[in-house]
């Protein structure tokens, strides 16, 4: 009974502390990504919109880019990309935007999600490095 519990201690701190992420693993995840998508300084918007300040920004605000109506409609009622959400959208993005543009079907390791939005954290609106 001791090692069970153990081992189910052991497990639930483990999995805490992967749900930080790793932002040197995210940004070699990121790569296939930045096809459409480009984030740091200069970044500008390609295929997706750029992704520097994403989290926490209001969805479908990123300038220069046309959105699909879910995320436009997200936006309208004041919905923001927050790490929960981020890591709902990369698990599946037609989840949350079944109409929307982004072709990617999503990343299904945990880990791999938390690695990119670690990566994604790092940086502030104009693409700095916080």
């Amino acid at each position: 009974m001791r090692s069970i519990l153990a081992a189910a201690t052991l497990l639930a701190f483990s999995s805490c502390a992967h749900a930080d992420g790793d932002p040197a693993k995210g940004e070699q995840a990121f790569r296939v990504c930045m096809a459409c998508h480009a984030v740091g300084p200069g970044a500008k918007t390609k295929v997706g919109p750029e992704l520097n300040g994403v989290v926490g920004r209001k969805w479908g605000s990123a300038e220069g880019y046309s959105y699909s109506t879910d995320l436009s409609d997200g936006n309208a009622q004041g919905k923001v990309w927050d790490e929960a959400t981020l890591d709902d959208y990369l698990t599946n993005p037609k989840h949350l935007a079944p109409h929307g543009k982004m072709g990617f079907t999503g990343f299904p390791q945990a880990e791999k999600r938390a690695d990119v939005i670690a990566y994604l954290k790092q940086f502030d609106a104009q693409g700095n490095k916080k």
